[in-house]
């Protein structure tokens, strides 16, 4: 299926006025390589990257591009063809490190007009490739300690003792306890560096999160469950509401923060106007992998060959129950598919509220 692209695209923390030409989906994304099919030349209007350093050499131009290697092949496409026809529309060179080497491509021309126009030329494509990616990480809020998930055990035998012979209810599609979470927000990070530039956004962040705590940890409360779709005897996701004891609105101003943060420096792709505060419990993806993670909302999941659960006494017998209480004093940029040593995710970094 075809899709009209934004007019405006953020690389990097740039902004970019792009025109909204039809970008063609892939049918297998796995393939070594990859040819672009819209027109090249019409992608993005040739403004100057004020962002890049275009160096003048005694040939003429030059500028590098750190690019993650997993990318290559997008600008590459298949048989090269992307490549030589972004070489051929703008007379510049481009060249790229072997397939896993991660290095920078280099653009070079006779004129700084010419790379300027190759180097937006290659961020907007590398960034309508990079939304395809597989997030790697997320911004998280744990709610893993031990009040919280002795609730969260008692809640399932229950459920389970009262409830199983409700269509699709079954313990397959319980969260692990160990990693009962908030989601902030994804992020794709395909290289270290990528995950060196998060953390440090990240320990950015630190002053006005703090700020908001004024130094102390959050006394939060998980108590009562909801779901998102409309229909209560079809349900796919069951989620745990977490507020904060003193019924501020200061959990959601940090979530919110971090994410503007995150968006503004192109590391995170705005979904929402407002963080969905919630904490999955049941999930239906969990009954073929135990090891997916909730994306942060309905929208992103992967609703093919789920099996819903009638939802209905579940939310009857259950609807404001007690999960307990805990305090928050972290922020954690966490690792999808991992563990630590408490059974929760590796954390790729963090800072504390106090």
């Amino acid at each position: 299926m075809d899709i009209l692209r934004p007019a405006l695209i953020n690389i990097n923390g740039r902004i970019y006025r792009k025109n909204p030409v039809k970008e063609e989906h892939y049918e297998d994304e796995e393939e070594e390589d990859f040819s672009y099919s819209g027109p090249v030349a019409d992608q993005c209007m040739d403004e100057p990257c004020d962002g890049v350093n275009i160096e003048q050499t005694e040939k003429g131009f030059r500028c590098a591009i750190d690019v993650p290697s997993v990318l290559y092949k997008y600008i590459i496409g298949k048989k090269g063809e992307t490549r030589k026809r972004l070489e051929s529309e703008t007379k510049t060179s481009i060249s790229i490190p072997k397939q896993g080497v991660e290095g920078q491509i280099v653009i070079t021309g006779p004129q700084k007009s010419a790379v300027a126009s190759a180097v937006t030329r290659v961020e907007v494509l590398i960034e309508s490739f990079r939304r395809k990616q597989p997030f790697t990480h997320f911004l998280s809020f744990a709610l893993n300690h031990p009040q919280v998930q002795e609730g969260f055990q008692r809640f399932k035998e229950e459920v389970l003792e009262h409830c199983s012979q409700d269509l699709g209810v079954d313990e397959s599609i319980f969260q692990n306890p160990a990693k009962l979470h908030l989601t902030i927000g994804t992020i794709a990070l395909l290289n270290e560096q990528e995950v060196m530039r998060a953390c440090e956004l990240l320990q950015q962040c630190q002053g006005f999160i703090r700020d908001v705590t004024e130094g102390k940890p959050l006394a939060l409360e998980v108590r009562g469950i909801e779901y998102m779709n409309d229909d209560p005897s079809m349900v796919d996701v069951l989620y745990a509401k977490v507020i904060t004891q003193d019924a501020s609105d200061r959990l959601q101003q940090i979530a919110d923060r971090l994410v503007e943060s995150f968006v503004a420096a192109g590391l995170m792709v705005k979904e929402w106007d407002r963080v969905k505060l919630h904490a999955t419990v049941m999930n239906t993806l969990f009954r073929k992998d135990p090891s997916v993670e909730d994306k942060g909302g309905p929208g992103r999941q992967n609703m093919k060959d789920r099996e819903a659960f009638d939802a209905r006494n579940i939310l009857e017998m259950f609807g404001e129950f007690y999960f307990g209480a805990c305090k928050l004093d972290s922020v954690q940029l966490s690792q999808r598919f991992s563990s630590d040593c408490t059974g929760y995710y590796c954390s790729a970094g963090h800072v504390t509220f106090s």
